[in-house]
């Protein structure tokens, strides 16, 4: 069964006054089984905008990412955050298709994985089709394999654009290396002018989790 993720992005304007926020939400998670998957750990923004903080919190499926958001506990809590932050939050279904097989040059494991979070709002559907045939091989050398590909998903707070797209890598090094390599900037230069994106590398969480 595919996951389902929350997708933060967040602006902290009174970081003691988020103190509380942030305190009260393991507890929230633990109830619907959620994990910390990216949390507010270095990032490069590569492409488009960002906030300053980047945080992916992963459910058993996208029916209790939902179910934890709309939970009165949950509720509660946006209000003692929003004084103290802005924040863009998107709620995704995961992909559960086929998956890339990795080369035999791929990196290996770091203790902290990495991502590409990625917003794409495709202008010219039939041309990007070209540059999504083209991915496949870099993302394969980095060891790349998909987490969020479509699917369905709300836009619970703030703006995202039209699709959401998460790639999970060996490291947040792959990560960052894999979008700046010869052969996917030669496949990228194939998505110009059929689409616009924000992408963002984000390094992933090993603490403790809910």
């Amino acid at each position: 069964m595919a996951k389902g993720y929350w997708i933060a992005q967040v602006d902290v304007s009174d970081t003691e006054g988020y103190k509380p926020y942030a305190a009260a939400n393991p507890a929230i998670f633990k109830n619907f089984g959620g994990c910390f998957v990216v949390r507010a750990g270095k990032h490069d923004c590569v492409e488009g905008e960002t906030r300053s903080r980047q945080v992916v919190i992963e459910f058993p499926d996208y029916a209790t990412a939902l179910a934890c958001y709309r939970s009165p506990e949950y509720q509660a809590n946006i209000q003692v955050r929003q004084p103290h932050a802005t924040t863009d939050l998107v709620i995704v279904e995961g992909y559960a298709g086929p998956q890339l097989t990795p080369s035999a040059s791929a990196p290996a494991p770091a203790s902290k994985k990495g991502y590409w979070i990625g917003y794409v709002d495709v202008t010219d559907p039939e041309g990007h089709k070209v540059y999504a045939a083209a991915m496949p091989p870099p993302l394969a050398d980095f060891g790349a394999r998909y987490l969020v590909r479509g699917g369905a998903r709300e836009v619970a707070e703030g703006k995202a654009r039209g699709n959401t797209v998460m790639i999970e890598f060996p490291s947040f090094e792959a990560a960052v290396t894999c979008y700046h390599s010869a052969p996917y900037q030669a496949a990228l230069k194939l998505r110009e002018g059929k689409a616009a994106a924000d992408l963002v590398a984000a390094e992933g969480y090993d603490g403790p989790q809910p």
